[in-house]
């Protein structure tokens, strides 16, 4: 039997090759060192540093740098150079043969961006993980959690083993540590991602991997994770991620459960912090949980601005933990029609039906307190102000994605879709050009996917071909000039201008890249044109 395909007790035992978990962050374990390192730029990217390995025991670091450091002479570039690997990228030395269509090129990377357990370095900051898994590439050379299911659309086509191994790491770190983190470092294990394990689970049942049903055990405590302390809620009371609305509705936002700069930006959130007229710590935890949400960053989650004052749409105005966002409430309804669809099949009718009404309820709240009538779209939810959010963003799919529309407002969301977030290279992130990454005009591939998905199920077939079909000619316009597939795209505001990689965020355009490679190619033909130019009548008919 396939170790994939095994039963749980099975792929637990498997589970057990894995080395304790060590949850201690580089900032837990190295103290002034990690503060040291990060303030005096001793690498240029902040995250560098917290992915090294270290040569000898942490301990034996930490003892030795306070026994030298003030010592005449002390180098600390050299120190840290002396005493830690840095973090490898693409293996094997990898360079990409640019002449190749578009299908093979990504059908190569797979290899380059697969990861083994067994690579795994002793003392740094990876979790340790039962099977393979695929990084997004560039600096990020870790698993991500949302990031894998767009990312390993790419492979289902074709029943990948990957898709069961991917599927199986979120599991065990389910039962290991109660959620899936941000990604497997334990500088991540503060916070998760957006709630796709449920459609994980669906993806490697319909590959011939285990049963969804199997599971059901991860469904729910995921689902319980996210809904901690929720049952306890007063109405207008808070408590993590669990948010109890006035009027009784219970409702999600992102968090993070520590409230100091983020390891892999320290520089970034302390400069933002300290131009902020409020708590550090409120900053920090706000920024924080942007990342929890994949959106980082965005005006979406800055206060809505005033006209009268344009730097309240700068960083330090952070507020997301105030914000109801649309689509994690999406996702959420999503796991808990799949739990109570799993407990149905398996004979548990008590559990199906207390999810059902758990999903019916979110449903309700999200159509009375995020669907906008006049405005005929979804919009984020102020839960301190009771108010909706002005700014439209393409999150605002997520209900078509998740199922939890009625046709009626799918098909006013398409018209409004089209008239104000449809552009010459696909879906726009927002409305609001800002320099934040996840802003227009930048474009994003699984936002692309949510949408032509959530458009095609609901019958709104031409939408959805429009921007599968502008996408996809912006991936390969880009390939056929620079022969590369990039995090993310400028999608342009006129026919006139050439597509090219996005920009702003804090790190430079980064090449790979794991969910642009998984969505096109789920979207790509295999009979592909010359230079990555498949023919468009492909995608339009599929």
């Amino acid at each position: 039997m396939s170790a994939f395909n095994a039963e749980p007790g099975a792929r637990r035992q498997q589970a057990d090759v894995c080395p304790p978990p060590d949850i201690y962050t580089p900032a837990d374990r190295y103290q002034e060192l990690f503060v040291d390192v990060q303030r005096a730029w001793v690498f240029q990217d902040s995250k560098t540093f917290v992915d090294c390995a270290p040569r000898m025991p942490p301990a034996q670091i930490l003892a030795a740098y306070r026994a030298e450091r003030l010592q005449p002479g002390f180098d600390l570039a050299a120190f840290v150079h002396r005493h830690f690997t840095p973090p490898y990228a693409e293996p094997g030395g990898y360079v990409s043969k640019t002449d190749q269509p578009l299908a093979v090129h990504i059908d190569q990377l797979w290899p380059v961006l697969t990861r083994e357990p067994v690579a795994h370095p002793a003392g740094g900051s990876l979790l340790a993980l039962p099977h393979a898994y695929l990084v997004p590439g560039g600096r990020f050379v870790e698993l991500y959690y949302w990031d894998s299911y767009f990312t390993v659309l790419g492979l289902a086509g074709r029943c990948d083993p990957l898709v069961h191994a991917i599927t199986d790491n979120f599991a065990y770190l389910i039962d290991t540590y109660g959620h899936v983190p941000n990604g497997n470092r334990t500088y991540y294990l503060s916070r998760s991602q957006p709630p796709v394990f449920s459609l994980m689970v669906e993806l490697c049942e319909a590959c011939g991997g285990q049963a969804a049903r199997m599971y059901l055990p991860q469904l729910r405590q995921e689902h319980a994770w996210w809904m901690d302390g929720a049952d306890a809620l007063k109405a207008g009371r808070c408590f993590r991620r669990a948010v109890r609305l006035p009027g009784g509705q219970l409702l999600n936002r992102y968090w993070d459960d520590r409230d100091t700069p983020r390891e892999e930006s320290w520089r970034e959130d302390v400069a933002t912090a300290a131009l902020a007229n409020r708590p550090a710590s409120e900053v920090y935890r706000d920024l924080r949980a942007a990342a929890e949400s994949g959106w980082d960053f965005s005006t979406r989650w800055l206060h809505e601005p005033d006209p009268a004052r344009p730097e309240s749409l700068s960083l330090p105005q952070i507020c997301t933990t105030r914000i109801l966002p649309v689509d994690l409430n999406a996702l959420m309804y999503r796991l808990e029609t799949t739990i109570a669809r799993l407990s149905e099949e398996g004979g548990d009718h008590a559990l199906a039906g207390d999810f059902a009404h758990r999903a019916a309820l979110r449903r309700e709240a999200v159509d009375q307190l995020m669907w906008n009538e006049s405005e005929g779209a979804y919009f984020d939810h102020d839960w301190m102000r009771g108010t909706q959010r002005r700014c439209l963003t393409a999150a605002t799919v997520a209900p078509l994605f998740a199922g939890m529309a009625s046709s009626d407002h799918a098909s006013r969301l398409a018209d409004t879709v089209r008239r104000r977030l449809l552009v010459p290279g696909g879906l726009a992130t927002t409305e609001c050009a800002s320099g934040q990454q996840w802003d227009r005009p930048n474009g994003w591939a699984p936002l692309q996917y949510m949408a032509a998905k959530g458009f095609h199920d609901y019958g709104l077939a031409v939408i959805a071909s429009e921007i599968r079909s502008r996408w996809m000619q912006a991936v390969c316009a880009v390939y056929a000039h620079e022969g590369r597939l990039v995090e993310k795209y400028n999608l342009r505001e006129s026919l006139s201008e050439q597509p090219c990689g996005g920009g702003g965020g804090e790190y430079p355009l980064q090449d790979g890249f794991g969910w642009t490679n998984g969505v096109t190619r789920h979207w790509l033909p295999d009979a592909a044109g010359e230079a990555g130019a498949p023919r468009m009548e492909a995608w339009r008919a599929s």
